[in-house]
This record gives C-alpha cells, sequence and structure tokens, in this order.
C-alpha cells in the first residue's frame, strides 16, 4: 500500500512537472526534482495538451458570444501564445534559421543555440501562425479543433525522441531532461492515450482518428528523416517545431 501511494505520488509530480515545463501554469504539487521524475514527465506531454486545448475550446466558446470567429480565432491564438510563452513557436523559428542557413551540422547547431531570430524563422513564424488562424476559420468545428490539435500534437515530439538521438549536449538544453534516457514504454503508454481521446472524439468526426494518425506518425516520419539528414537526430527547438507541424497538418485535413 506504501509503495503504491508512493507510485501514485511521484505521478502526480510528473504530471505537473510536464505541465511547468510545457506551460507557464503555476504547478500546483510540490516537486521532488531528479532526472527520473522529468523524465517520467513526458508521458503527460498529450494530457497537458488536452488540458490546454480545453482552455482553448472553453475560451474560443465564451468568447463567440461577443465577437465574430476571426477575432476569437486570434484571441485564443494570443492567449495560446502567452499560456506557453511561444514556446513550441520559439524552436520553430530556431529550427529554421539553423535548416535555412547553416551548412554544416556544426553550424546548424550554432546557429540554433543563437537566440536571435533570422529572416527564415520570422518568415516561418509569421505563416504558421497565419495559417493556423485561416485553418481554424475553415474548420467546421472549430471548438473540436481547439480541443484536440494540442494534446494530438504533443505526442510527435515523443516518437521522435524514442527514435533518433539527441545531437545537442550542452548543458543549458531545456530538453536535454527529458531527452536523457527516455522510455519507449513511456512512449507507447503516451500514445495508448492520445489514441483513445481521438477515439473518443471520433463521435463528432468520423475521420478524426485517422486524421492525427497522419498528423503524428506523417509528421514524425518525414520531420525525423529530415532532421537525421541534416542534424543527424534531434534538439529541443525541433521537438518544438514537430508540434506546431502536427497541429497545422492535423487542422489542415480538418479543414477539408
Amino acid at each position: 500500500m506504501q509503495d503504491s501511494s508512493y507510485n501514485l505520488s511521484r505521478e502526480w509530480q510528473a504530471f505537473w512537472l510536464a505541465v511547468g515545463f510545457l506551460t507557464r501554469i503555476p504547478m500546483l504539487a510540490r516537486i521532488d526534482y531528479s532526472q527520473r521524475l522529468m523524465n517520467q514527465s513526458s508521458l503527460y506531454f498529450p494530457l497537458v495538451g488536452l488540458l490546454l486545448g480545453a482552455i482553448y475550446s472553453v475560451t474560443f466558446s465564451v468568447l463567440q458570444l461577443w465577437f465574430a470567429p476571426v477575432v476569437c480565432i486570434l484571441l485564443v491564438i494570443t492567449l495560446h501564445l502567452w499560456i506557453t510563452g511561444a514556446f513550441h513557436e520559439d524552436g520553430l523559428a530556431d529550427s529554421v534559421d539553423a535548416l535555412g542557413g547553416g551548412y554544416t551540422v556544426e553550424k546548424r547547431l550554432a546557429i540554433m543555440k543563437d537566440s536571435r531570430i533570422g529572416t527564415y524563422g520570422t518568415v516561418a513564424l509569421v505563416m504558421a501562425l497565419g495559417l493556423k488562424a485561416a485553418l481554424l476559420l475553415e474548420t467546421p468545428t472549430v471548438w473540436l479543433a481547439l480541443l484536440l490539435a494540442p494534446a494530438v500534437s504533443r505526442l510527435t515530439p515523443l516518437l521522435l525522441m524514442g527514435y533518433l538521438a539527441y545531437v545537442t549536449d550542452t548543458n543549458q538544453s531545456k530538453s536535454k531532461p527529458v531527452a536523457d534516457g527516455f522510455s519507449r514504454k513511456r512512449l507507447m503508454l503516451a500514445a495508448a492515450f492520445t489514441t483513445a481521446v481521438a477515439t473518443a472524439a471520433s463521435f463528432w468526426h468520423h475521420s478524426l482518428l485517422l486524421w492525427c494518425l497522419l498528423a503524428t506518425l506523417g509528421v514524425a516520419l518525414l520531420w525525423g528523416r529530415y532532421l537525421r539528414s541534416q542534424l543527424g537526430g534531434y534538439t529541443g527547438d525541433t521537438l518544438g517545431a514537430s508540434v506546431v507541424l502536427s497541429e497545422l497538418v492535423l487542422l489542415l485535413l480538418l479543414s477539408v
């Protein structure tokens, strides 16, 4: 019984550690931080995404009482950027800057560590945010897309972590504690949770499960192969980029 209580406490801490890692939401638990707990928290990335999705979906539904859909969507995207600290969007900008401006692996990794944003990153960021707003406007069930996309897209970096090497060795990398010793068993649990959520949501959209599989597995395969050829593996920034890319692919499919 004591071991069961301890394990439950560890999982509760791992969940809130994932919340603190991916968002600015205050952690409502005392965290006994360790490398193992940080690795353990990765299981809860899709659940944190579902929490964010619930916030976005409810916010959109409330805003619709007063504003036009385009205004509601832009306000929800603004809320998303604030509540996550543009965590994944920053990764997208850094990744595109590095992959577009570097001619060797060493140069690409050096550009990726640079806090300044370049032309490639700026263009990618503007296009990604603009495309996200446009696709949400074209989606028949906006509330469902806002609810599900954050959860589904946060499975993709776990897929990349499970099958690619981590190529950044800096101790200041925020993703390094999660990447070290990543467990494929926990990847399978996260995938099972995401699949269950997508299956339940298929009640409202019959093709939703298929679209979710394409958005996660498709982006993980194509983006992962590209990263392997250009970097030899993944970095924290490229994981963030994968979240944005998966979200856009899912929204694109939902808007068809």
